[in-house]
């Protein structure tokens, strides 16, 4: 069987699941192939789905779903009746209604859902002073795909004729939902940028920017077209690239939450099925 696994992957957390999930697809005779759709480039490319029997996709959760230009771009795609699984990784506090919204989408666009999974992975704005699944995903992530990877292989042979369904919805609207994605804008008050320091000019930032936001000459961000994923400040080689410190926020967020560092980085991912 093949399958093709597509991700939107900007700090390298659910690349990091891509990896394991597609190991785990090999070791139980599939053959599978990473597709990272994480670049304007790599979208506008596309992927030739007729080539696979099925299909995996993945994402990190930005504001309560999938991040916008992923979902924005799985809204253009045919899915022609193929059964398809999704996973998520998320930094440790709602990942509600991430599955639902992108299940829609999917199954719009003509897939047929099977199952889905979430995956702790660290948070992106750690780099600002975080604290939220330091060292995540690890072993019990790897342990958790090995799951997900059986269960999804019965359903994409039809060994299992099941699908997944009953994804919650959660309590708001997709107006609300589309307000949510500023609030991180309110965390992030400073966007990447170089403050004038020089740097070797690799050009990462800029070629791994899901929007093309950034401009590696200058060391700064087009704020109209940023959507503070901060790949640009975790691929900088020399850590050159900077935005403010988020521990004031994290306290916050913590009490906001009810929970405690401990208490949060307990959390274990979940299979839907």
């Amino acid at each position: 069987m093949r399958i093709a696994i597509v991700f939107f992957s900007a700090t390298n957390n659910t690349r990091s699941m891509a990896e394991v999930i597609r190991e785990r697809l090999e070791f139980e005779g599939a053959e599978a192939t990473l597709c990272d759709v994480t670049s304007p480039a790599a979208r506008a490319k596309g992927i030739d789905f007729g080539a696979y029997d099925a299909a995996v996709f993945g994402a990190p959760v930005h504001s309560l779903r999938a991040p916008k230009v992923m979902r924005d771009w799985l809204g253009t795609l045919d899915g022609n009746k193929m059964k398809c699984a999704m996973f998520f990784t998320y930094g440790g506090f709602t990942v509600h209604p991430a599955h639902y919204s992108t299940a829609r989408i999917l199954e719009k666009r003509h897939f047929i859902v099977v199952s889905s999974a979430e995956f702790p992975g660290k948070h992106t704005f750690n780099v600002g002073g975080w604290k939220a699944f330091t060292d995540r995903p690890d072993k019990r992530e790897h342990a958790l795909a090995e799951d997900f990877v059986r269960a999804t292989l019965r359903r994409f042979s039809g060994v299992d004729g099941d699908m997944v369904s009953g994804f919650e919805q959660g309590a708001f609207n997709d107006d609300q939902l589309d307000e949510f994605e500023g609030f991180r804008f309110k965390v992030i008050t400073e966007l990447p940028s170089r403050n004038g320091a020089e740097c070797c000019q690799c050009g990462m930032c800029e070629k791994l920017c899901p929007t093309g936001a950034m401009d590696c000459a200058s060391g700064t961000v087009d704020s109209s077209a940023c959507i503070a994923c901060l790949g640009c400040v975790a691929v900088c080689p020399e850590g050159n690239l900077k935005i403010n410190s988020t521990e004031q926020s994290w306290q916050m967020k913590l009490t906001m939450g009810k929970t405690t560092v401990e208490k949060l980085n307990s959390q274990v991912g979940k299979l839907y099925l």
